[in-house]
């Protein structure tokens, strides 16, 4: 096998061969178009698209080219109309207010037509920006949908990003109106939204109209006098006068948001999402990949400033007429590791959607898995990871603790939906530890080498997209084809580049070993530091890991690993890390070259539960680096500094 550093999964499940995916996938490939022109009969259209695919559009082509649509109406109006006007559309569940909120269709729709009403007050219509600064409260759902009933492209900042960060997304963006709240609440402390938004109007050259601010009552702000509006004031005046917006048709080829990667500086990249090829590819994957149905309850316990709270916290469940769960709370400390339990327990969720940071942090805490009995899980069907690599120990952890499946699956925020991954609606297939399985219907997954020519099956090299991308997928960067054209399409021709490494193997499953730049070059050899970490989680005592590359004089990169052990551990740690290089000799032998691992109290993380492998690498090569604007807490890296000290 070609593949360096990684550790083979078990195949697990047991699949009686009657799944449909392969007929399914390979007519997604055969007839795209009659294949997605299929998928979107469950979508209500205004006008048709005049072709389903148009080449001669964008950079590689346009999906429902000519059809008019609008995705507030698919989400709420027809539901309402279609009989589940007193189904709940979204329960509110918030451990950090003590509250649980509960809105049905009919009421959902009821705010979102005042909420655009009070909008279109201030001017805003079809193509204006609007951006929002929200914590995870109903009203930041309701100001999405709102958006997209008047046309409006919402562009949603993570809350309580840094001010200079959102200076430079109200500069891209150029939003007519902002919408944001006093502040954000996490594990004790409160996180004040409003100096932040302030000081970033005053860095921006781009200023908005005005802004609505949503009070909290847990700290209330100054309004800036003339700018500011009470959010409360507005939309008690819109209910008591009947306001009510109509939906406004757009194009599907129209955006419908814009969201900025993560992390980036200078001029930020505006992932843009189109209305009609999001409407059914989202639609598509609720039941298909995840195997809901409508009137069935889901939670995804993501955050609305990413791209997975915007796909199955907001839009997924509400187009499919699920009800949604929208959690404001962490998965240990809100108030213990139960938290999760709680919550699919008390409002019957028959799937979870998360990230695999969270369960590591569960699995630290508790090991032995006994809040998980406490609680009923009789309605619970199936737990779905994304958002970095799932390492097989914690997968392993999951499925022997909760006895359901537990499903990988592998994305990115510019295709907004699942690239790779396992589809329980079409039959699941056989679960390998450490793939998210293979690539969903309308995507051609390829694993090509630097001259963008295909590579044997176990063979590792850069994963690709063969274009054009399925429908859900950015059609380009906002204001930005060049940069699109430059970042995605040209490093390999005909392909869009995941910037992912790994490999696909006989069976066809995808195998995402890390980013390319988390292929490290030790001495010649290509190695993964995603297989590395498999091996070092695979050990008893350790509940996260990472690996990285450090410089080194002779080898040029050398592995180093950070270590963060279960709760109740009582061994020394330096015993454990002499185990760890042991066992990294042991599986990968001695040209992993792999001599250095650290224990540390915990590894630095963005709010969404990404690993800050970048700046960790540049504190341990010595190099000059910046605050990263997602990161949970800054001190967190001041600690991995004291730990390299004399180490590296």
């Amino acid at each position: 096998m070609n593949v360096q550093g990684n550790v083979q999964g078990n195949v697990q499940g047991n699949v009686d061969g009657k799944s449909r995916y392969h007929e399914v996938h390979a007519r997604s490939l055969a007839d795209p178009e009659g294949f997605w022109a299929e998928a979107a009969k469950e979508i209500d259209w205004i006008e048709p698209a005049t072709k389903i695919f148009d080449p001669s559009q964008g950079p590689y082509g346009r999906w429902f080219a000519g059809g008019v649509v609008n995705t507030c109406y698919n989400a709420l109006d027809r539901h309402v109309e279609g009989g589940r006007a007193d189904q709940v559309a979204l329960i509110h569940d918030s451990p950090l207010t003590n509250s649980v909120t509960k809105l049905t269709y009919a009421e959902l729709l009821n705010e979102v037509q005042a909420l655009a009403a009070v909008m279109q007050d201030f001017g805003v219509g079809k193509g204006d920006r609007v951006l929002l600064y929200m914590p995870m409260v109903p009203e930041a759902v309701v100001a999405m949908l709102a958006c997209a009933r008047l046309g409006a492209v919402h562009s949603v900042v993570f809350g309580g990003f840094a001010a200079k960060e959102l200076a430079t997304r109200i500069d891209d963006a150029q939003p007519k109106l902002i919408l944001s709240a006093s502040c954000g609440i996490e594990p004790g402390r409160i996180v004040q939204y409003k100096p932040l938004l302030d000081e970033a109007i005053r860095l921006a050259g781009s200023k908005p109209k005005a802004c609505i601010v949503l009070q909290r009552p847990q700290l209330t702000c100054e309004m800036t006098p003339s700018r500011d509006y009470d959010w409360a004031s507005l939309r008690r005046k819109a209910l008591n006068d009947g306001k009510k917006a109509a939906c406004v048709p757009v194009a599907a080829t129209d955006p419908l948001y814009i969201l900025y990667t993560s992390g980036t500086t200078g001029v930020p990249k505006g992932v843009v999402r189109d209305n009609g090829g999001h409407l059914v590819a989202i639609k598509w994957s609720m039941f298909n990949l995840y195997g809901v149905k409508p009137g069935e309850v889901w939670w995804c316990g993501s955050d609305i400033g990413w791209v997975v709270g915007h796909s199955y916290i907001v839009y997924g469940p509400l187009l499919h007429g699920a009800t949604s769960i929208m959690y404001e709370g962490k998965p240990v400390g809100t108030p213990d590791a139960g938290a999760f339990w709680r919550v699919i327990s008390e409002h019957k969720a028959v799937a979870f959607f998360t990230a695999p940071t969270a369960f590591r942090a569960i699995r630290k805490e508790d090991p032995e898995g006994k809040f998980i009995r406490q609680y009923d899980l009789s309605k619970f069907r199936t737990l779905f990871l994304a958002g970095e690599r799932a390492d097989p120990p914690t997968v392993e952890w999951a499925e022997q603790q909760l006895k359901v499946p537990v499903i990988d699956h592998w994305w990115q925020t510019e295709t907004g939906w699942c690239i790779a991954g396992n589809p329980v609606g079409l039959g699941m297939l056989p679960v390998k530890h450490g793939s998210p399985t293979v690539p969903m219907p309308g995507y051609q997954v390829d694993v090509v080498d630097e001259a963008a020519k295909p590579v044997a099956a176990n063979t590792m090299g850069s994963i690709v997209i063969k274009l054009p991308m399925p429908p859900g997928c950015l059609p380009t960067l906002w204001n930005q084809d060049e940069r699109f054209k430059e970042g995605y399409l040209t490093e390999f021709p005909g392909y869009y580049k995941t910037s992912d490494a790994g490999y696909k193997d006989e069976d066809g499953y995808v195998w995402v070993m890390g980013r390319t730049d988390d292929i490290i070059n030790v001495a010649g050899h290509r190695l993964s530091t995603g297989g590395m970490e498999e091996i070092l989680a695979s050990h008893p005592d350790v509940a996260e890991c990472a690996v990285l590359g450090v410089k080194d004089a002779i080898k040029g990169e050398v592995p180093c690993g950070f270590l963060v052990l279960k709760a109740g551990v009582k061994r020394p740690p330096a015993e454990i890390e002499k185990e760890i290089v042991a066992l990294v000799r042991d599986k990968l032998g001695p040209v992993a070259a792999f001599k250095l691992a650290i224990t540390v109290g915990r590894l630095p993380k963005t709010r969404s539960g990404k690993i800050l492998r970048g700046t960790i690498k540049k504190i341990a090569d010595g190099e000059s680096w910046t605050m990263p604007a997602t990161i949970e807490d800054p001190k967190a890296l001041d600690e991995i500094g004291e730990a390299l000290k004399g180490r590296v």
